[in-house]
């Protein structure tokens, strides 16, 4: 069947003229989107460089008003995609505005998503095939000292306005800072590995240069986060229920209630709880969760003796999943068949999933932070990960949007992203995959899980402890303490302790990220409740397959403006 075709509007110009200047502003966001063209750059992180973000924000926020008012006094009213295009644009662009107003943006420092890491990361991505690709890498490098020089600025600004990151933020950066500095660091091991690719001694040299600038530029940012932030950063972890609130509507695109949230993240922990207690008997009669642990790892069926063993063990599952999936449950355009499973060259025990370029010469991979020591691994627990990361997870998810270049703008397919639509569907794909018995084996449901448990716990002591209710009887009650913290985190998850002291670590610095995952499952099990009875009260048949290209199609938007677009279009 021939693919829908619509003519540009007047919103689609506009919000792609937004994303080719935000793109320019922001280059690591345009290398992670896969917009080309600003590879050999890095962005203006000082206050000047966020005020011209929002600055842009507010200028396409009044364009997009003059277009909307255009179209009503013509009488021709904007098409549904247009509709949808508006409302997505107005709540990102929104909060985002309201979040620099707060000036949250010149304070970001946490343990995984901030300035420190994200220059850093997106080395990552480059291509580094090709000596021009190494004549652009060593471009960017010189680009990090300005950018952290503008990082330092922004933070200093925000610490006289007292909005100085947790202790436990500023402590972990440091130490994260420190490993890209010396001949052990990352920098100088990226110009090691490149030394032979660049072309020539002098592009050599070039890049050693531009290395070990860099890695200086990480020394300075480490000295002054040690010397002029750590004094002064408060030792509290939360961050209060107002700030809390535009947060937390941040990553979902919706406002929760907050205690109703709450109390449901305690019932649904206790619910996957018993399910694992049941599940543990189904590997083996009688045994608790961890006895049934303990059979599954000592299974040699599910070990895997290196990280090299566990990248093509992936890559199997994740090509299995494509090849049974498309065209039965999903339509999978052809170009969306390829993922790519990696090991990345951090180690902090993360797993975490990179789209594809626009126009997929760089692939979406699937990538895996092999923590330092480990070096034997277990399948059990990460079957339903390449799920949630690949097919039907992030990997569909994410190159279907950005394949929909016949329907959505270029904003709509590499600009507009939000976490409780995509940790949202993430967690739904792992659901459907159990669903469709793919995860029928106990092992494996096990795993599945023990990944919810965390999910779960993940909303129990992000609000909890960031908004100051009372915590749970099994833990003590009263205050939240990062002792709690930890009991109820390594009470009821099964991950590795390092795994979950970086986690909780997480919870503590980036607040309200970490529940859009289960709560933006709940979102969609409960957007596919009301297709599913809308079309039942239509008279017809719920059509699964339809529901998902559907809801696919509309791409990455806040939660509200996903449910109105759904079930407009049922």
């Amino acid at each position: 069947m021939a693919e829908f075709v619509r003519a540009q509007s007047a919103v689609d110009t506009q919000l792609d003229s937004y994303l080719d200047d935000y793109a320019a502003l922001d280059p690591i966001f345009a290398t992670a989107q896969g917009v080309l063209g600003f590879d050999a750059q890095l962005p203006d992180l000082s206050p000047d460089g966020l005020a011209a973000r929002s600055q842009l924000r507010r200028d396409t926020l009044a364009a997009l008003d003059r277009a909307v008012s255009d179209f009503t006094a013509t009488g021709t009213g904007l098409d549904p995609i247009d509709r949808v295009s508006v409302a997505a644009a107005r709540e990102r662009l929104g909060v985002e505005e309201s979040l620099h107003e707060q000036g949250e943006d010149l304070r970001r420092l946490n343990n995984i998503a901030s300035p420190v890491q994200d220059v850093r990361d997106v080395f990552d991505l480059m291509p580094t095939e090709t000596a021009q690709d190494w004549q652009v890498l060593t471009a960017r490098l010189q680009q990090v000292q300005p950018a952290l020089d503008g990082y330092i600025e922004s933070l200093r600004v925000a610490r006289d306005r007292g909005q100085v990151a947790a202790r436990r933020q500023v402590e972990a950066a440091i130490k994260q800072a420190g490993e890209n500095v010396g001949p052990d660091g990352f920098f100088a091991k990226l110009a090691g590995d490149g030394g032979q690719r660049a072309g020539s001694e002098a592009a050599a040299s070039q890049l050693r240069a531009a290395a070990g600038s860099a890695a200086e530029a990480y020394q300075r940012l480490a000295g002054f986060l040690a010397d002029e932030l750590l004094p002064g950063a408060p030792a509290a972890d939360p961050v209060g229920r107002e700030r809390y609130a535009l947060l937390s509507r941040s990553f979902l695109g919706t406002s929760v209630d907050l205690e109703e949230t709450y109390e449901w993240g305690q019932q649904e922990l206790s619910r996957i709880t018993q399910a694992m207690r049941d599940t543990a008997g189904r590997i083996h009669p009688g045994a608790t969760v961890a006895e049934a642990v303990q059979h599954l790892d000592r299974d040699p069926a599910r070990r895997l003796d290196d990280a090299r063993a566990l990248r093509d063990w992936m890559q199997r599952v994740s090509d299995e999943a494509i090849d049974a999936l498309a065209d039965t449950h999903f339509d999978i355009p052809e170009p969306v068949r390829r993922l790519e499973c990696r090991i990345a060259p951090t180690s902090t025990g993360v797993i975490y999933y990179t789209g594809p370029s626009e126009d997929f010469s760089r692939p979406g991979r699937m990538w895996w932070s092999v923590p330092a020591g480990m070096t034997e691994f277990t399948t059990w627990q990460e079957r339903t990960t390449v799920y949630h990361e690949g097919v039907p997870g992030h990997h569909l998810q994410v190159g279907q949007t950005v394949y929909r270049h016949e329907q959505l703008n270029r904003w709509r397919r590499l600009g507009c992203w939000v976490s409780g639509h995509g940790e949202g569907w993430a967690l739904y794909a792992e659901q459907l995959m159990a669903e469709l018995g793919y995860l029928d084996d106990p092992g494996d449901y096990l795993g599945m899980l023990a990944g919810q448990s965390l999910r779960a716990a993940r909303v129990v002591v992000d609000v909890g402890v960031h908004c100051g209710f009372r915590a749970p009887a099994a833990v003590g009650g009263g205050a939240w303490t990062y002792e709690k913290a930890w009991s109820l985190l390594s009470q009821n998850c099964l991950q590795p302790t390092e795994v979950l002291r970086f986690e909780l670590d997480r919870y503590l610095g980036w607040p309200g990220q970490a529940p859009s995952y289960k709560l933006g499952e709940r979102a969609w099990l409960q957007l596919r409740d009301q297709a599913r009875e809308a079309a039942v009260a239509a008279g017809r048949p719920f059509d699964l397959k339809a529901f998902h290209r559907r809801a696919l199609d509309v791409g990455s938007v806040g939660l509200d403006v996903l449910r109105d677009a759904v079930l407009e279009s049922s």
